[in-house]
C-alpha cells in the first residue's frame, strides 16, 4: 500500500495589494492620507484578497498529480507553499521526502554563480553528497545542452538556457517529490518534448510529481489524477479524464468565448448553433465514446438561396486542420435549416476542437462562422503513452504475437 507523500489541510493564503490612488503617484497617496485618512484605510482593507482558500488534498507516493485552472486560480501559490517558498496564512502541509521544484525562471539559482556551481548548490540543498552530484553531472549538462556555457555565470544565460539547466537539475538530482510549474513554455518545442519524456521517466521511477500546465494533452499523458482550482478554491478532484473534460466544458461555454455577431439579414442567412445528437444532456458538445456521432448545425435563411456552396472544417487546438469537406448546388428556402453530419466515429485524440462553417452563393460569401462552443473529445486514449509519440488520430487497435514455426 502506497504511503502519503504530501498532505495539505485547509491551506489558505491571503495577500494585500499595494495602496492605490487615482494616479498611482506617491504624492497623491500622501495627499489622500492628509485629506481623508479614513478613506485610505478603508481602501486598504478592501485590497486584501485570498489567493488560496481552504484547499485540502493528499498526494500518494509515486503519484503524478495534475494541477489545472485559469490564470490567477491559485496553482502557483499552492506550489510555493508546498515548496516552502511561501508560508500559508492558514492551514498546514506535511511533505515527506526531498522536494525539487521548478516554479519560475529565476527561482533557485544564484545569478553570480556559474551553471556548474549552481548545479552543485542545488544538489547540496536537496541533501545530496558531492560524489552523488558528480555522478549525475555529465548527464545533467548533456540533457540541458549547455556544455559550452556551464562555467558561465547564469546571469548571462537566456531564459531558454536558464530553464533548460533548471529542469535538468530538478529532474536528474532525484528528489522524491518534483513540483513543476508552467516554465516549460519558455523552451522550444523540441526541448519541451524532451522534458515530457524525462518527466515520464521520473514518474515511472516511482517519484511523486505535481505538474502545473495549460497544455491539457500533457496532463492527460502524464497524470493519473487532476485537481482543478478555481478562484483559489478546490473545485474538483478526481480521475484525469473526468476532471479535464469538466474543465474543458467550462472553458468552452458560449458565454466565455463567443463574440456576438451582428445580425445582417441582407446577407441572406447565418449559422445559429450546433449540437451533438445523442449526446448526454449535461454534455451536449462532448464526444465520450467511440460510437457513431451525429452533428447538427442550424442555419437561419432569410431569403432564397440557389447554387449554394457549403464548406466545413474542423481544427485542433493548434489551429491545424484535421478534417474538411464541402458540397455544391444547395438550394434553401427561408426558415431554419438543419445541416446534419454523420460519422461512424471520431478517431481524434482527446482535447478541444473547433468548427468553421461557410456558406456561399454565386461566388459571394453569405456567412462564415466559428462554431461555438468547442467540440470536446473525452474518449479513452488509444495512443502511445508518451506524448511526443502520439499523433492526431486516436484509433483503437488490437495486438497479438506468436512464434512462427520453422
Amino acid at each position: 500500500m502506497s504511503s502519503v507523500a504530501i498532505t495539505a489541510d485547509e491551506l489558505s493564503k491571503r495577500y494585500q495589494r499595494g495602496l492605490a490612488s487615482t494616479s498611482g503617484l506617491l504624492r497623491d497617496t500622501l495627499a489622500l492620507a492628509m485629506r481623508a485618512p479614513h478613506k485610505l484605510f478603508r481602501r486598504e482593507r478592501k485590497e486584501r484578497f485570498w489567493a488560496l482558500k481552504d484547499v485540502s488534498l493528499e498526494v500518494q507516493q509515486g503519484e503524478v498529480l495534475g494541477l489545472i485552472g485559469r490564470n490567477g486560480s491559485g496553482k502557483t501559490t499552492l506550489l510555493k507553499i508546498l515548496s516552502r517558498i511561501t508560508r500559508p496564512t492558514e492551514g498546514w502541509a506535511e511533505i515527506h521526502g526531498r522536494v525539487g521544484s521548478l516554479l519560475e525562471v529565476g527561482t533557485g539559482f544564484h545569478p553570480e554563480l556559474t551553471g556548474r556551481e549552481n548545479t552543485y548548490l542545488s544538489g547540496a540543498i536537496l541533501g545530496m553528497g558531492k560524489q552523488e552530484i558528480r555522478r549525475k553531472f555529465d548527464e545533467i549538462i548533456s540533457f540541458a545542452e549547455l556544455e559550452q556555457f556551464i562555467d558561465t555565470p547564469v546571469k548571462h544565460y537566456s531564459s531558454g538556457m536558464y530553464v533548460r539547466l533548471a529542469f535538468a537539475v530538478a529532474a536528474h538530482l532525484e528528489p522524491e517529490i518534483l513540483l513543476v510549474d508552467e516554465v516549460l513554455a519558455v523552451g522550444d518545442i523540441r526541448f519541451q518534448k524532451k522534458c515530457l519524456g524525462k518527466m515520464g521517466d521520473v514518474a515511472r521511477a516511482g517519484r511523486t510529481v505535481i505538474l502545473v500546465t495549460h497544455q491539457l494533452n500533457q496532463i492527460r499523458r502524464l497524470c493519473n489524477r487532476v485537481v482543478w482550482l478555481d478562484g483559489g478554491s478546490l473545485r474538483r478532484n478526481g480521475p484525469t479524464a473526468e476532471v479535464v473534460g469538466a474543465y474543458e466544458r467550462d472553458m468552452s461555454a458560449p458565454e466565455q468565448q463567443t463574440a456576438k455577431r451582428i445580425l445582417n439579414q441582407k446577407q441572406g442567412a447565418r449559422f445559429l448553433s450546433w449540437s451533438l445528437l445523442d449526446a448526454l444532456p449535461d454534455a451536449p458538445h462532448t464526444v465520450s465514446s467511440m460510437t457513431p456521432v451525429r452533428v447538427r448545425f442550424l442555419l437561419e435563411v432569410y431569403s432564397p438561396i440557389s447554387r449554394g456552396h457549403h464548406g466545413i472544417t474542423l481544427y485542433n487546438a493548434d489551429r491545424q486542420i484535421v478534417w474538411g469537406w464541402a458540397v455544391d448546388s444547395l438550394e434553401f428556402e427561408p426558415g431554419i435549416v438543419a445541416l446534419t453530419y454523420e460519422f461512424p466515429y471520431l478517431p481524434l485524440r482527446p482535447g478541444a476542437y473547433s468548427w468553421n462553417l461557410s456558406l456561399w452563393s454565386d461566388g459571394q460569401n453569405i456567412d462564415m462562422w466559428d462554431g461555438v462552443p468547442d467540440l470536446l473529445i473525452a474518449t479513452e486514449s488509444h495512443q502511445h503513452p508518451r506524448d511526443e509519440w502520439a499523433g492526431y488520430l486516436n484509433v483503437p487497435s488490437s495486438f497479438s504475437w506468436r512464434h512462427e514455426d520453422g
